[in-house]
């Protein structure tokens, strides 16, 4: 088994005279010091305490980054597939050596629990071990003969330097859904974690050049507006790879597709459970609590908005039961089931949401704005909230509310229960709970969404398959890992050839033809 990292720190920070610790930048397989004139705080969102500093990239270390890869781009393009399938192969067990010591990093950073960050990482993890199988995810295609002594074939040719944009709420797994498949098909990468987050990332980053990453494969700049538009504006970069807000994603979207980028945004969500009378109670509650409330509500696959056919009373005091045994604490304690949202203002917005569906009539079930966990009063908690009788116009329904808040909706019937989910602008997921088949086949075939989950509250596919979310939740053609991904970051080449003795023939100027 490969050793763990020695440190927490390892090289990726710096140490100066007075703390907090500053976090470097990968340039050209060395971690370096920023020349940036303004840091911004990495906070502990439990604690408040300040856990690190990373740079504003100045716009010479962003170039230096891409330099590096577009430098790296030729050799490592002609490296054979599997040696880099090779080096995925240590990457992932070197990966799983250290994954306490991610998750760990996680909860300081981001505030879920151990267990949940352990999660985090092995999903991204599953999306590296996928990449091991490059070789045959990236075969092309070959028909001999299409024409007399003439034969075609496709090829896909990696397509040079690529950049990953990555959210807070996934500190291991986003970057891991990026980069992994990215280098694997032969291309480089400028990684950008989440300012709020980045230590998960830049930990990645050391173990893949432990397992065998050349040099400038791999670089990670840190940043906001600036650094962001600048992967959208350089000309050496393809291809962006972006997940977070709509707003941010349509930005990223419009201005790096205007640059003849290729471009794929994940974004927001307002995902919906519909549950019939006949759903199986037990199973059906459990995956309401932990689809609504894990995570601290902070997925962009969390299911906010349960759909109950006939009325949610029947359910609501079994619900609040539930939901109150659950342990909001620090994510580094044993006990806990939910840690602290990442910032105070994403608490300040969630409870303004909150508020706001009661101001317009819905009906507060359980409210969890005011907790106060013991020994982290200064932190950013909110205790499991369920609003009952919301309404698709309120604000609390029509915004991605982004922490652990469960709406509760009523439908006459599952055409109705459909048409409301159908009317959402959001297609990122939506489940059903049932033990009826045939209003389970109905439900897959009619519903608007991208991924559909049949008594599965979450319905992430593992990355053999997409990740395929829809409508306003997606922008760009092709999704993240799986097959799609793979195309995203490659393109196809068409070779045709002929191979014949040569003999004399008259010049034809028609138009060539698979004829004789």
């Amino acid at each position: 088994m490969a050793a763990p990292l020695s440190t927490a720190a390892a090289g990726w920070l710096s140490e100066p005279a007075s703390s907090p610790p500053r976090v470097r930048l990968l340039i050209g397989g060395e971690f370096v010091e920023s020349r940036a004139t303004e840091y911004v705080d990495v906070t502990n969102p439990a604690t408040q305490d300040v856990v690190s500093q990373i740079p504003l990239t100045t716009a010479d270390e962003f170039k230096a980054a891409v330099d590096a890869a577009r430098t790296a781009f030729p050799g490592w393009r002609n490296t054979p597939v599997t040696t880099r399938q090779r080096i995925m192969f240590k990457y992932q067990e070197l990966i799983r050596a250290n994954m306490d010591k991610l998750a760990e990093n996680i909860t300081t950073e981001q505030g879920k629990t151990l267990k949940d960050a352990w999660g985090d990482v092995f999903r991204g993890l599953e999306v590296v071990e996928h990449a091991c199988g490059m070789g045959s995810l990236q075969m092309g295609e070959y028909v001999s003969n299409v024409s007399h002594g003439i034969d075609t074939f496709s090829i896909r040719e990696p397509l040079g330097v690529c950049a990953g944009i990555c959210p807070f709420n996934f500190p291991a797994m986003i970057p891991l859904w990026m980069f992994p498949i990215a280098v694997t098909c032969g291309n480089t990468f400028v990684l950008k974690p989440s300012e709020k987050d980045p230590g998960a990332a830049m930990m990645l980053a050391e173990l893949a050049m432990e397992a065998g990453l050349p040099k400038g494969v791999l670089n990670i700049v840190h940043g906001t507006h600036d650094v962001v538009n600048n992967i959208c504006d350089d000309e050496a970069i393809k291809a962006v790879s972006f997940v977070g807000s709509n707003t941010a994603g349509m930005h990223i979207y419009s201005r790096a597709s205007a640059k003849g980028k290729r471009v794929q945004c994940n974004m927001g969500a307002k995902n919906h459970a519909i549950i019939l009378p006949d759903a199986d109670r037990d199973a059906t509650l459990n995956a309401l609590i932990a689809a609504g409330f894990g995570a601290a509500g902070q997925r962009c696959m969390a299911l906010s908005t349960a759909v109950f056919v006939g009325g949610s009373e029947p359910w609501e005091d079994e619900l609040v039961k539930r939901a109150n045994s659950l342990v909001v604490n620090s994510g580094a304690a044993n006990d806990a089931d939910l840690g602290p949202v990442i910032s105070r203002q994403a608490k300040d917005r969630i409870c303004k949401l909150v508020q706001s569906g009661i101001d317009t009539g819905a009906r507060i079930v359980l409210d969890g704005r005011e907790i106060v966990v013991p020994h982290f009063e200064d932190g950013n908690f909110v205790g499991p909230t369920v609003l009952a009788d919301v309404k698709s116009d309120m604000d609390c329904y029509k915004e991605e509310i982004f922490g652990p808040v469960l709406l509760l909706m009523k439908a006459e019937s599952l055409d109705d229960a459909i048409q409301i989910v159908n009317r959402n602008k959001y297609g990122n997921g939506a489940s059903i709970f049932t033990t009826s088949g045939v209003s389970a086949r109905k439900f897959q075939s009619d519903i608007e969404a991208g991924q559909v989950g049949i008594n599965v509250p979450i319905p992430v596919p593992l990355p053999f398959f997409s990740f395929t979310g829809s409508k306003a939740s997606f922008a760009g053609d092709l999704n993240f890992y799986g097959k799609a991904g793979v195309q995203f970051f490659t393109q196809i080449k068409t070779i045709t050839q002929q191979w014949k003795e040569s003999s004399p023939q008259r010049v034809s100027l028609s138009m060539p033809t698979s004829q004789k």
